[in-house]
């Protein structure tokens, strides 16, 4: 039987998507149809953290790098609100 790996995830797959709805309020411009764009910019400018559990990273970092890491996202999150935001702007004025 082979084995299950229906628990592997992205670590900041969840971090993201929760930062993208609690900052989309501020994005008025874009609609629910865009956050999943935003989220996928995202974490496309995060390194890749493939993990079981949420906790198995969580536990290992340091207070420093749990710090750096929700900046990390934070600074993706914006920069992928604001990208996504310019390419629906440019597509409109078409």
């Amino acid at each position: 039987m082979p084995a299950d790996f229906t628990s592997l995830h992205n670590y900041y797959e969840r971090l993201v998507v929760d930062l993208v709805v609690d900052l989309a309020p501020g994005y008025p411009l874009l609609t629910e149809d865009h956050h999943p764009d935003v989220a996928c910019v995202a974490l496309n400018r995060l390194p890749p953290r493939y993990i079981r559990h949420q906790v198995d990273l969580s536990f290992h970092m340091t207070e420093k790098e749990r710090q750096e890491s929700e900046q990390a996202i934070r600074e993706a999150v914006l920069f992928a609100f604001e990208f996504v935001q310019a390419r629906y702007a440019m597509r409109a004025r078409r």
